[in-house]
């Protein structure tokens, strides 16, 4: 699952979301914090209230929830979804200790040797223990880069 601080940082470099079914989310407070919920027809789904959208709790007994409001709510993009936004950028995603020889080649300060995942973007080599994770970093290289 991707950490709530990089999530925040792909939000913040301008991630927009279009929440759709099998999306997760968590709503970015103390109170609920650690809560992650899932974007499905039966439970929870999008609704426009005045001219707003809307995520509704539809029969949810355990929340105190009718809805929120969609700047309340914390996108968890997916694996897939990561992959989909580096788009053509994307060359390979490796096991951590495939690329240890050519991470200690490249010196890449992103692609430490080690476990984990290593992903290669034309941008470089960003590592880091879970996948998605990797993923993300990738993807704000090339958000956050300065652009002359």
């Amino acid at each position: 699952m991707l950490p709530l601080d990089l999530a925040r940082r792909l939000r913040d470099a301008g991630v927009l979301w279009q929440p759709e079914p099998g999306d997760r989310f968590t709503i970015d407070q103390e109170s609920v914090a650690g809560e992650v919920f899932w974007i499905s027809h039966l439970t929870i789904d999008m609704h426009v209230f005045q001219g707003q959208p809307v995520l509704g709790f539809n029969g949810t007994t355990e929340w105190a929830l009718d809805s929120v409001t969609l700047d309340s709510a914390l996108w968890l993009p997916r694996e897939d979804q990561l992959r989909e936004m580096l788009g053509d950028r994307l060359l390979a995603l490796e096991a951590g200790s495939e690329a240890e020889a050519e991470a200690e080649a490249e010196s890449d300060a992103n692609a430490e040797a080690g476990s984990g995942w290593v992903v290669r973007t034309l941008d470089g080599r960003f590592r880091h223990d879970d996948a998605e994770a990797a993923y993300a970093l990738a993807l704000l290289a090339w958000l956050e880069r300065d652009v002359p």
